[in-house]
């Protein structure tokens, strides 16, 4: 508070309006991911079934089945494990950002918390830049520790070309945006956070089949490939793949090559589609509280 002198000579209190200017909607968004880390953490059950999953997966297949089964291609021969590691990785993007935004917001609107939430100061935005963080910092761990379990423990080697890495960037920065955007949009779909696991989990878990994360798409059929050609799953593992596997490995594609510009048209398209429809589509209430 600080005054000012009328021609009178007297003070009179005037507002300062710099001390009750609210932090930008970026700072918000940053300590709102902040809350939802804390949060996410503190809940044990989602830690160790969507952080730790692909990792428990890739351990799993890569035990049973070791080097008796490799995948062959071309005459090129790589183990289980790396042919396994790329779908692992789509995965793992998909259940971070997809899956975990899905279910927290149904969760959130069930509970009343977004109805608090949009009764605050707290900019719409902000909210979902909070759920971005939390999405971002769970898939950039998830991947890391999951590369290191496949190098370390599988032996599966990693790629020593720059030119993969570039590759695995922008197929990781594209799914990862595409993926948080369709969990924004479809986190209004379930009608409570009870059956949010359910409808959340479900079709992603049928695509994993489908989409050549569980098997060589060399043995799904061609309306199954088709498909799932429709969906971002399908399109993160087929450009994971061209970055931990050989070359070679192309041939065996549904397309017989690996796709770059197939793959980010597709991604870019859901990350468009998901972002209009989330916008005209997105509910702050629950389907029965008006």
């Amino acid at each position: 508070m600080s005054t000012t002198t009328t021609t009178t000579g007297s003070t009179a209190p005037t507002t300062d309006a710099r001390a009750w200017r609210l932090p930008g909607t970026l700072r918000l968004g940053l300590v709102r991911g902040g809350v939802e880390l804390l949060e996410y953490v503190r809940e044990r059950d989602s830690v160790i079934f969507g952080f730790a999953y692909p990792i428990v997966m890739l351990a799993i297949f890569a035990t049973v089945f070791g080097d008796d089964d490799p995948i062959v291609a071309d005459g090129v021969t790589v183990s289980f494990a790396q042919y396994f590691l790329p779908g692992m990785v789509a995965t793992g993007v998909m259940l971070s950002t997809y899956q975990t935004l899905a279910i927290s917001i149904a969760v959130d609107r069930d509970d009343g918390s977004l109805k608090r939430l949009r009764g605050t100061p707290l900019p719409a935005t902000s909210y979902f830049l909070g759920k971005v963080f939390l999405s971002l910092t769970t898939v950039l761990v998830q991947t890391a520790l999951l590369l290191a379990v496949a190098a370390l423990a599988f032996d599966v080697p990693l790629p020593d070309d720059p030119a993969r890495w570039v590759t695995f960037a922008w197929v990781f920065v594209l799914g990862t945006a595409a993926g948080a955007v369709c969990g924004v949009a479809y986190s209004s779909v379930p009608r409570s956070g009870r059956s949010a696991s359910a409808v959340v989990v479900t079709p992603l878990l049928v695509l994993q089949f489908t989409s050549g994360v569980f098997f060589s798409v060399s043995q799904l059929p061609d309306w199954m490939i088709e498909l799932s050609s429709l969906f971002p799953l399908k399109w993160i593992a087929q450009g994971m793949r061209s970055v931990f596997l050989p070359d070679a490995f192309a041939a065996a594609e549904p397309s017989g090559a690996w796709q770059p510009g197939a793959t980010a048209a597709v991604l870019a398209a859901w990350l468009v589609v998901a972002l209009l429809v989330g916008t005209r589509t997105f509910r702050w209430r629950r389907h029965d509280d008006g």
